[in-house]
């Protein structure tokens, strides 16, 4: 069976939510490889719609794997939200995994994501402020946290104090922020680690056994092409790789494994945040607002109006 991974070729909100749920139900897998709960994608089934952030759109089809795979960051929080979301729903998420590599949003990283927001001024990046900077750029400084890690307390907690270390500093001597403490953070993450247990596994292990026993999997993006951390409009960017490429790197999958890559556009542009938009319109009147308002160009994770152009 066919791998395939489906990105967006534009700044993003080209549908690919949609279209990934159109065509998840001729997969076995589909794996989320890249970013956090800073996308959206809204899915509607009959009179209900869904905004995910975390969970992969193959959700829908009990059938079907769905993985949140090493390359993206989890706020434990929202990923639970969404449990219960669909739980409540008799949407079952019995076949939803998560890597025990994926890096763990904590609450100083959306603190960091505002802080710095602010330092920068007219230069700002535009970001959600969910954390997804800040979690990625511990990931690189080798001093992130991971899901595994929640699950055994001693090691997390000794990875936590080791972490505030270098944490607790910034926010209070550069941004004036209050501090955290182990116990505090502790007290609000490993409950819902004791829930989040039976969904964190070895997600390469399992996407690469999957391949083995023939199955199919479609490799979801978040973002898009024009906002990769590396070939996008930067520093206008995400912090991980949504290209194709990432789609590897972010799952544990081998290249020889993906079979071909979907890239989805739509007719018109838009994108979320700041940075260089060269056909952009005026959406106060005319086509500008005709776009944004006709094809209801407003972010699922922000609520922010997106801006549009040719």
């Amino acid at each position: 069976m066919s791998s395939t991974v489906l990105v967006g070729t534009q700044w993003g909100d080209e549908g690919k939510g949609k279209i990934c749920d159109l065509i998840a139900r001729d997969f076995d897998c589909v794996v989320r490889y890249q970013g956090g709960n800073n996308a959206g994608h809204t899915i509607v089934v009959g009179d209900r719609s869904y905004g995910l952030h975390q969970v992969p759109s193959g959700i829908m089809y009990p059938e079907c794997v769905s993985v949140i795979g090493n390359g993206c960051v989890v706020n434990p929080k929202v990923l639970l939200e969404e449990i219960d979301m669909f739980e409540a729903d008799g949407i079952s998420t019995a076949n939803l995994k998560v890597s025990g590599n994926a890096h763990i949003i904590m609450p100083y990283h959306m603190d960091l994501d505002g802080a710095y927001e602010q330092l920068l001024g007219d230069h700002n990046i535009g970001t959600t402020k969910r954390g997804i900077g800040p979690c990625y750029q511990d990931k690189m400084a080798r001093i992130g946290l991971r899901m595994q890690d929640m699950l055994d307390e001693e090691v997390f907690r000794e990875k936590l104090a080791r972490a505030l270390d270098r944490v607790n500093p910034q926010l209070e001597k550069i941004f004036g922020l209050p501090t955290y403490t182990v116990e505090s953070i502790c007290e609000t993450y490993l409950p819902m680690a004791e829930r989040l247990r039976p969904y964190i596994c070895e997600s390469s292990l399992l996407l690469n056994n999957l391949i083995d026993e023939g199955k199919s999997i479609l490799f979801e993006g978040a973002q898009a092409t024009l906002l990769d951390i590396d070939h996008g409009t930067y520093p206008y960017v995400t912090s991980s790789n949504c290209t194709a490429g990432g789609a590897v790197t972010g799952s544990g999958v081998g290249m020889k494994n993906v079979d071909r890559v979907l890239g989805i556009c739509k007719a018109y542009i838009t994108r979320v945040g700041m940075g260089p938009m060269p056909t952009e319109l005026d959406y106060t009147e005319g086509p500008g607002r005709e776009l944004t308002e006709g094809g209801h160009e407003y972010g699922v994770t922000t609520g922010r109006r997106r801006r549009c152009g040719w």
